[in-house]
């Protein structure tokens, strides 16, 4: 793929998901901190090619990732991809049945900790 192109998916990719998160969260600002080029290189890479792809809507690509995030209890994370989830249209409602459902692989103590982050997340956006 042309350079410019996996550049355009990234900016509008990163700007779909993370719109909503402060910008000393972003994990690409942490990255550019330590090594600019390895910044953006990985950003070009996970966000414009792998979460940009469209094998899969955005929606289910992102509580797929809930359900990796809370299993291996990622809360940083997690975070992150739960304000992801929100930002592509996934409902609060959806986010919490996926975290109960990975209950039962991850254990509860992951799932209440994802349902913490939830939660904070929920009351960032000022939801209820």
């Amino acid at each position: 793929m042309d350079p410019k192109e996996i550049a355009k998916k990234t900016g509008k990719t990163a700007k779909l998901y993370f719109s909503t998160v402060k910008e000393e969260e972003k994990p690409y600002n942490l990255w550019k901190h330590f090594d600019k080029d390895l910044a953006r290189d990985m950003s070009l890479y996970i966000t414009g090619q792998m979460y940009s792809r469209e094998k899969i809507p955005h929606q289910t690509r992102q509580l797929i990732t809930v359900a990796a995030l809370t299993v291996l209890s990622k809360p940083d994370e997690l975070k992150l991809h739960t304000h992801a989830a929100l930002n592509v249209g996934c409902t609060k409602e959806e986010i919490a049945e996926v975290i109960f459902q990975t209950s039962i692989y991850g254990g509860v103590p992951a799932a209440n900790t994802a349902l913490t982050v939830l939660k904070k997340v929920l009351e960032e956006r000022g939801a209820k």
